[in-house]
């Protein structure tokens, strides 16, 4: 197991600790949740602060090129992550896969967006309340390191190798935080519109520079360069 990996599954067992402690939290202190509405946020602490700390500094170093064990996958859009291939490439193909991929990446944007209404339609009629929504988006939370550390649905549909060559990697904070536009609040107005920034940046790079998403024109994308060994379904070269 590479030592991303490792890591990786060491931050999977915070995320799960994370989730248990919030439904422990809404069990026994539901009042603690009031922090989500209106601006709570400045009214009195809440453990939820804490969290709220880590989503918007995980969202930053999205934005920012490190190499501190993080997934290529999720940092491919920056220069520092590009090693072009020596030959020219086709700009067509490179066209080709660019609108193939998006076509694919928005049929996940749909599915997801219905799973949202879903969730806001619930709280609209009183089925669950905002707590419950804060509980869903943690569990989101949890799911995401699933996904990339496990097994992920949405590869049925993106079609894609593993996650270092996925067209929406990082999507996940938006996907995970979109529940929270139903909620009106400091707490969730930041998160969802940092989430949104980091979509945002995302997608204008695969505007600007697709050739740094696609392992044919991407050489650090390919399986024979691959350091992360982050997902399950390597190529056979790396098993």
């Amino acid at each position: 197991m590479s030592k991303t990996r490792k890591i990786y599954f060491l931050r999977l067992v915070g995320r799960i600790a994370v989730f248990v402690l919030c439904i422990l939290l809404y069990l026994f202190c539901p009042k603690q949740f009031a922090v989500l509405e209106e601006m709570n946020f400045f009214r009195f602490f809440s453990p939820l602060h804490i969290l709220w700390g880590i989503w918007i500094i995980d969202m930053i170093v999205q934005l920012i090129p490190v190499k501190a064990h993080i997934s290529i996958g999720s940092q491919k859009q920056f220069l520092a992550r590009f090693r072009p291939i020596a030959e020219k490439f086709n700009y067509q193909n490179l066209k080709n896969h660019v609108v193939k991929t998006t076509k694919s990446a928005y049929k996940v944007f749909i599915i997801w967006s219905a799973v949202t209404v879903v969730i806001g339609a619930l709280l609209w009629f009183g089925v669950i309340d905002s707590a419950t929504v804060f509980i869903i988006c943690t569990f989101f939370y949890v799911a995401d390191l699933i996904c990339v550390l496990i097994w992920c649905p949405f590869r049925l549909i993106m079609k894609n190798r593993c996650c270092t060559t996925c067209r929406i990697f990082n999507w996940d904070h938006l996907m995970m935080f979109a529940p929270f536009i139903f909620i009106r609040g400091f707490f969730t107005l930041t998160v969802l519109l940092m989430a949104f920034v980091v979509w945002l940046i995302w997608e204008l790079c695969v505007m600007m520079y697709p050739e740094r998403f696609w392992e044919t024109t991407n050489m650090a994308l390919r399986c024979s360069e691959c350091t992360d060994k982050l997902c399950t379904q390597y190529c056979k070269k790396l098993r």
